[in-house]
């Protein structure tokens, strides 16, 4: 009975186990693989300097100015906008510092801010390039009668937004400011 017994635990061993066919395969070619020079990197496009190597112009032509407090920053600034922003620009700054004598200036995150004369009230105002206008901020322009046109995520900001080729209604605009200037200011930094 012994050798029954082995008998079949071998038969069980052989059906757990296939038996290894072998079968005839040809090696396939070996796949020529053209050797790659390497990749040259292209480097990030970067913003350009304006062609009389002044300031860095960034996205929309907004001039890249270091920040600094006083007027010179800001004068820069308005020199380095480009074409017609430039002009609107400069009336901006000219607006404000009729309505608002003695008004603080500075230039933080590329954009020049204004700010109430002799106090350290905050900013009333900033403007900023972008493609196609310019983009007036005034702080708490919800507080502002009438309000500027343009909304913002932040409930108390109104935006004016100054076109090519539109005129600027200097009596409205000059009124927002004189009106900005007396609320307390944005403490943005």
């Amino acid at each position: 009975m012994a050798k029954k017994k082995a008998g079949k635990a071998s038969k069980r061993v052989a059906k757990k186990k296939p038996a290894a066919r072998k079968t005839a395969t040809k090696k396939a070619p070996a796949k020529r693989v053209a050797k790659k020079s390497p990749a040259k990197k292209v480097p990030a496009k970067r913003p350009q300097p304006k062609g009389d190597g002044g300031p860095v112009l960034l996205s929309g032509g907004n001039p890249q100015i270091p920040k600094a407090d006083g007027d010179a920053p800001v004068q820069a600034y308005i020199a380095a906008m480009p074409g017609w922003k430039h002009d609107v620009g400069r009336r901006i700054d000219d607006l404000v510092e009729a309505a608002v004598p003695g008004v603080r200036k500075a230039v933080r995150w590329n954009t020049p801010f204004y700010g109430a004369p002799g106090t350290d009230n905050g900013w009333f105002l900033a403007f900023h390039c972008i493609t196609k206008y310019v983009k007036v901020t005034f702080f708490k322009g919800e507080s502002l009668d009438p309000t500027p046109p343009v909304g913002s995520k932040m409930p108390s900001v109104r935006y004016f937004h100054i076109h090519e080729n539109e005129p600027i209604d200097e009596k409205r605009f000059t009124a927002w400011i004189r009106q900005a200037a007396r609320l307390p200011g944005e403490r943005c930094f």
